[in-house]
């Protein structure tokens, strides 16, 4: 790794041809023209927004969707000029801001229309999707009298109603129960709007649980997230993934130092790990404020192929790894990813970490450069501490 523009050994491989190839996957799996809507939200899923977004829209995805406006803007202050729908509340008094970027906001109550209106001072209208909490419990019309009320604050030039859409709560359960009943709740809610004289050009509820498993309840748009990036939704839909996907993300470091240790000897803070024989300890240069957490202490990482354990605590910078020989300094270790054929995946961490692989990959901080992949060679590196 030599030719890379940072000094010290941690970093994050996102390899953008698994990027491509599984947004390809999904543009084929869903039906004929079904707009998908690449979710970029969070850093791309700490995958690098701009990066994923790219190669999301060159593999066929049509538009972008991203939590706050901030993330919009980064967007577009770096190149980007695809539609981009903003998925959570904005602040009213910023509508003027999203007009003249081109950027569409998400609107949930009659309130924020109010509001909307007097801070709106462009010619332009707002573009709009109207948010719908068919039991979601989060932001969302949810009843037909704020519809109603909604409706009526919409001033023709001001606001303009391109989309519908809600967001599933279980989709990715095996109990399928609660997901018909929202997707019930939704067709009743799109009857009331379209009762009211709203007729809007894009209507999506997928998100990558349903788009995957419920092709037959999707509309003309769907949101692609987690399966964008090689992921599965739940551990219960291991089985049940119907396209090809191949994780992006991997993390690396390398030994930075090694030691010999004798039986009765303590590594670490607290001095919680005793060695029970003479033992060879690594240090590798990663620790919780990159977003490898405390609690993977006693968690395995591949060196030279085989699983290690992680001993002792792990500290804020570093952590230690008992390994089974003594190896050069310098040596290859990966923490999430594949050494030959032995691999330990975003969700195995997950799993010990008693949390979800979403978490997993947002959780590694700005500090831990990311190093762009394509056809085998480095293409872009992305280091936030680089002068």
């Amino acid at each position: 790794m030599e030719q890379l523009t940072f000094y010290r050994d941690t970093w994050i491989e996102i390899d953008l041809d698994s990027i491509y190839n599984n947004v390809k996957n999904i543009c084929k799996h869903v039906p004929e023209n079904t707009e998908v809507i690449a979710v970029v939200k969070a850093n791309g899923y700490g995958h690098g927004a701009l990066q994923v977004a790219e190669e999301a829209l060159t593999a066929g995805a049509s538009s972008l969707a991203v939590a706050f406006m901030d993330e919009a803007l980064a967007l577009r202050h770096r190149g980007i000029t695809a539609p981009i729908l903003v998925l959570g509340i904005t602040r009213p008094q910023d509508v003027d801001l999203a007009v003249s970027h081109d950027i569409t906001l998400t609107a949930c109550s009659a309130e924020w229309l109010h509001a909307a209106k007097q801070h709106k001072k462009t010619k332009r209208p707002v573009c709009l999707h109207v948010k719908l909490d068919t039991g979601m419990g989060r932001i969302g019309i949810r009843e037909m009298g704020e519809l109603k009320e909604f409706i009526s604050c919409l001033d023709e030039g001001i606001f303009d109603v391109e989309g519908v859409y809600t967001h599933f709560a279980t989709a990715d359960e095996l109990d399928t129960s609660y997901f018909e009943e929202q997707y019930q709740t939704f067709r009743t809610m799109l009857a009331w709007i379209e009762a009211e004289g709203i007729q809007p050009r894009k209507v999506h509820c997928a998100n990558s649980a349903t788009l995957l498993r419920f092709k037959d309840k999707l509309f003309n748009a769907v949101r692609s997230g987690i399966i964008m990036y090689g992921l599965t939704p739940s551990v219960e839909m291991n089985s049940l993934i119907p396209i090809e996907k191949k994780p992006a993300f991997s993390l690396h470091s390398r030994i930075a130092h090694i030691k010999k240790i004798s039986k009765g000897d303590t590594v670490g803070y607290g001095a919680t790990y005793q060695a029970e024989a003479e033992e060879w300890i690594g240090t590798i240069p990663i620790g919780y404020a990159d977003g490898w957490l405390r609690k993977l202490q006693d968690f395995s990482v591949l060196v030279n192929g085989k699983r290690v354990p992680v001993v002792g605590r792990i500290c804020m910078d570093q952590c230690m790894i008992r390994l089974t020989e003594k190896v050069p300094v310098g040596t290859l270790v990966t923490l999430i990813g594949k050494q030959g054929d032995t691999e330990v995946s975003a969700e195995e961490v997950a799993s010990y970490l008693e949390t979800i692989n979403y978490e997993v990959v947002c959780l590694f901080s700005s500090r831990v450069p990311r190093v762009y992949i394509q056809k085998g060679a480095v293409v872009e590196i992305v280091n936030h501490l680089a002068p």
